[in-house]
């Protein structure tokens, strides 16, 4: 009944059946074939959705559509303009450091790509950047959205295995930095091979005043959401909830942007992407269930480690392994079935358990920017109207640079729990 369990998800799959219902689909016809009572099946799923930590993701996607409807996101962008918009690529720049501050509240990528893209793609091939380029260096910055925290993939390992949230978020704070200066670096040599434009004058004190004043609030919400999941005051349910109220008393009152009409159309867009993820969390609970009652972690786990226990070697092959399954499957999905059973694993042959959750998430969602199912990639594209073939050769440089980061990741701890730990001095010493 395994080798049914596998085809049959394959199958829908490759007939386009989303991941979440193939998933479901998958697990009941391996329930019947066994002739295992469906009442497990439900209680399995119900299992997957009943924990408090899990609350937090509507929130963050609330308070990141509330971004774009309360006027946040375009001052965002105007204030990063403000200050690299007068060198070479300076759209460009403005765009991978954008989406790091967007990162800071959305906690997902194709939010971020669908939030600045909409305003960035236009007006960089209006300035006379290629259509292909402008869709690249958008989708490949978005994918420093799951790794600046707060991150909805994180917040998903975490509670799978029960790691510190707020560990995970300070140890992916130093690498999606790290990210977002290698793609800027990218950006850069590329546009002054390409003799990109740039604003004709550089903007003075105090228009970047006048602009950094307009952002001020967008950029205390990212504020009160790091510093309250990080020291503590707060949980991440706790601080999605408080990012939603700033959200709409400042699209309201301050920006004046929101109104009722704009509200409920981004409460029913919260609403139908937040049912998404939750049921593929559901239904990935049942498939997991399935796979350890018949004991796959345990025999991936014997045949990974029978092949070696040197350390460096084993995180080779899962990055392999990790990037090869990040090009065909959705991050949430391939972390609830998989994480459990690499970091049991690493654990095994002495990797920090915290710094190896950051490794499995950034694999993942460098496979969002990456065919046969970046769906990045894709969003991107749809925005720039240009073809597929011509924004993946443009990706190839962003892409080693974020390959780059995670070699840094993988074999040089202190990228990640080194933060950690003096998070851990600093708060110990208070």
């Amino acid at each position: 009944m395994v080798l049914v369990l596998f085809i049959s998800f394959l199958v829908l799959l490759a007939v386009g059946i989303p991941v979440a219902f193939s998933l479901g689909v998958s697990s009941l016809i391996y329930f019947l074939g066994a002739g295992m009572p469906l009442t497990i099946y439900s209680q399995r799923f119900f299992a997957g959705l009943d924990s408090f930590t899990l609350l937090c993701i509507p929130g963050f996607v609330l308070a990141g559509n509330l971004m774009n409807f309360g006027g946040i996101t375009e001052r965002l962008i105007g204030f990063c303009n403000k200050i690299v918009g007068h060198f070479t690529g300076g759209l460009a720049i403005a765009n991978v450091v954008a989406s790091m501050l967007f990162a800071g509240i959305s906690g997902t990528a194709l939010a971020d790509t669908v939030s600045i893209g909409g305003v960035l793609i236009p007006a960089m091939k209006k300035d006379g950047y290629d259509a292909d380029f402008s869709c690249a260096v958008t989708a490949a910055s978005s994918c420093v959205g799951p790794i600046i925290p707060p991150s909805v993939p994180m917040i998903i390992a975490a509670t799978l295995t029960s790691l510190s949230v707020s560990k995970l978020f300070l140890a992916g704070i130093l690498p999606g930095i790290l990210m977002g200066l290698g793609m800027i670096i990218v950006s850069v040599v590329i546009s002054k091979r390409r003799n990109y434009p740039k604003t004709e004058r550089r903007a003075t004190l105090k228009e970047i005043l006048i602009s950094g004043k307009e952002s001020f609030w967008a950029l205390l919400m990212t504020l009160i959401i790091l510093s309250g999941i990080i020291f503590g005051f707060v949980t991440p349910t706790e601080a999605s909830v408080l990012a939603v109220l700033y959200g709409v008393l400042v699209g309201l009152f301050v920006y004046k942007e929101l109104n009722l009409k704009r509200l409920m159309v981004c409460m029913r867009q919260t609403a139908v992407s937040s049912a998404a993820i939750m049921a593929l969390v559901g239904f990935a609970n049942v498939f997991a269930y399935i796979l350890t009652k018949e004991q796959i972690p345990q025999m991936i786990a014997d045949f990974m480690l029978g092949l070696t226990r040197n350390k460096y070697i084993l995180l080779l092959i899962i990055n392999v392994f990790l990037v090869f399954v990040g090009m065909f499957m959705e991050t949430i999905a391939a972390i609830l079935i998989l994480f459990p059973v690499l970091l049991k694993i690493a654990t095994e042959v002495g990797v920090d358990p915290t710094q190896f959750g950051i490794i499995v998430v950034l694999n993942l969602v460098i496979g969002l920017c990456t065919p046969p199912v970046g769906v990045c990639m894709f969003a991107a594209t749809n925005i720039g109207e240009t073809k597929l073939s011509g924004v993946i050769k443009e990706l190839i440089p962003f892409l080693i640079s974020n390959f780059i980061v995670l070699a840094l990741v993988t074999y040089f701890p202190p990228v990640t729990i080194g933060v950690v730990k003096i998070f851990g001095m600093l708060s110990g010493g208070a």
